[in-house]
């Protein structure tokens, strides 16, 4: 039986049961036919040199590892594999009894437009949709399965393909700029090593997505749901679950989405709930470094495949090689401290403040009410009794703070820490810490009438934080401005608010 005709039957809207046309989706190793309400999936029979589905065994096996793969994290798509057989007339069935001439993953179809790409492209996706995408991977990094292998090995393999693919790109991509790429990867890995293989032992390599962009993300339900993990490659998909999230994060960086990444950045941090990732940031540059040049690759690959969008993609693959070399010279890191009373908008300032400030994707946002929560094991939208307020839990939660803002910078990444900060000791606290990791420290004192502060906190929902009117009341009669920090009018609009923060950043 010929794939041919096999791709015929299954582009038939009579196989399906529906008038409706069949739309197939063409991929260099896969089709995908597209009816009304289901999608069925066929490996094409092709080999690479990094697949082989050269037999109806070998596509079968892969499509049952792609559906071991993807279920856990969609159960609502993946439905199961079915046959294509051939009767006993010679016509062919979608299951049936007979001879099974080819083996396709059902799966539901999921609405046209859902995918995150392109929500991305019509502005839609929010700070809520990325915090979610943070928190769904985090999840699905802790349930993958760990793998023993050595960080640094795997890492170096990626650098040797980008090396020898690229080398023979340079009449698309510039020659110097590739060169200049390569040796510094090199050093980078050289370097981060110890690092790399240290995150292997701690058991942060893992069987991970391997393909986690924005068009391998849908929306469904209004939650964030992962797709078509990589299933051909054990390799490829052997890896740090950071340089599984890394993916995500430079995609969205590269359609100038960063303050989504950064959010997504945050809350998979947040959730995952690993302080050595904190430690790991600075393999961060690395990672958005290889997964720009990846694409980059790809770009001209694919440019060179098309007549008709060959010179887009050419500017894209440019594009991206300019965004590999500036993640490998990020800035140095920064200390901000976003201080102030109860209902003044810290967090709304933190929140907004944090993408501006690198390395991308931004700084990491460290807030006290969830640390808060995290220290008593609850949702950040549980309401926690008074005795989680006494000053010995606050010195703890402080503690917290300080403890993850040092290791963020140790890692070479900039930290905004948003926390009340009334009490001299602790701004102090603050200082000693920027001078031991040699970081800048700029307080920013957060100024709002006393009205508007009450009114805030009174009117706010679905927020982490537990102060009422009494603790502002309580507040306001304890503590006065922080002298020795900037002091930011906040009473106006949360952009206003971070135009005035933006300009204190970049006062000498």
């Amino acid at each position: 039986m010929s794939f041919d005709a096999i791709t015929a039957f299954l582009s038939d809207p009579a196989t399906h049961g529906t008038p409706t046309p069949v739309e197939v989706v063409r991929t260099h190793g896969a089709l995908v036919f597209l009816s009304e309400a289901d999608a069925y999936k066929v490996k094409r029979p092709v080999t690479y040199d990094y697949l082989d589905f050269s037999t109806l065994e070998k596509r079968k096996a892969m499509l049952d590892r792609e559906l071991e793969l993807n279920r856990p994290t969609a159960p609502e798509i993946y439905l199961g594999l079915v046959p294509v057989t051939r009767a006993a007339d010679g016509g062919l069935r979608l299951g049936g009894e007979g001879q099974v001439v080819e083996w396709c993953l059902h799966m539901r179809r999921f609405p046209k437009g859902a995918e995150l790409s392109e929500m991305a492209a019509r502005g839609m996706l929010t700070r809520t949709i990325a915090e979610d995408l943070g928190r769904v991977v985090a999840a699905l990094h802790a349930r993958a399965e760990i793998r023993d292998a050595d960080g640094a090995a795997l890492v170096s393999a990626v650098a040797d393909e980008l090396e020898t693919t690229l080398a023979g790109m340079t009449d698309v991509l510039p020659h110097d700029a590739v060169t200049e790429l390569r040796g510094a990867l090199r050093d980078r890995i050289d370097r981060q090593s110890d690092l790399l293989r240290a995150r292997g032992r701690a058991g942060f390599i893992r069987r991970g997505h391997g393909d986690l962009h924005l068009g391998n993300i849908v929306l469904l339900d209004g939650r964030p749901v992962p797709f078509d993990a990589l299933e051909f490659s054990e390799r490829l998909g052997t890896l740090d679950v950071l340089y599984d999230l890394a993916f995500l994060l430079m995609d969205l960086l590269h359609r100038d989405l960063s303050e989504a990444a950064n959010a997504a950045l945050t809350s998979y941090l947040f959730h995952a709930g690993a302080p050595d990732h904190l430690d790991a940031l600075a393999l961060m540059p690395l990672f958005l470094a290889l997964r720009a040049a990846i694409r980059a690759m790809v770009s001209v690959q694919a440019g060179r495949l098309s007549d008709e969008d060959r010179s887009a993609r050419y500017a894209e693959a440019r594009a991206y090689l300019d965004a590999a070399r500036a993640h490998l010279s990020p800035p140095p890191p920064r200390l901000i401290a976003v201080g102030g009373l109860s209902g003044t908008g810290k967090t709304t300032l933190a929140t907004r403040l944090s993408p501006h400030v690198g390395p991308p994707p931004g700084a990491i946002h460290l807030r006290s009410d969830l640390e808060r929560k995290a220290l008593y094991g609850v949702d950040p939208l549980t309401p926690l009794p008074n005795t989680a307020y006494t000053p010995e839990v606050s010195a703890r939660v402080y503690d917290r703070l300080l403890d993850k803002a040092r290791r963020v910078l140790s890692a070479g990444h900039s930290v905004v820490v948003d926390a009340v900060f009334a009490r001299e000791d602790e701004r102090r606290r603050l200082g000693d810490l920027a001078k031991a990791s040699d970081a800048n420290l700029t307080g920013l004192w957060l100024t709002v009438d006393a009205e508007t502060m009450v009114e805030r906190v009174e009117t706010r929902q679905g927020d982490a934080s537990d102060a009422d009117a009494a603790v502002v009341r309580h507040q306001l009669e304890q503590f006065g401005p922080a002298p020795d920090w900037a002091q930011i009018d906040a009473s106006g609009t949360p952009e206003a608010t971070l135009i005035r923060a933006l300009r204190r950043l970049d006062a000498p």
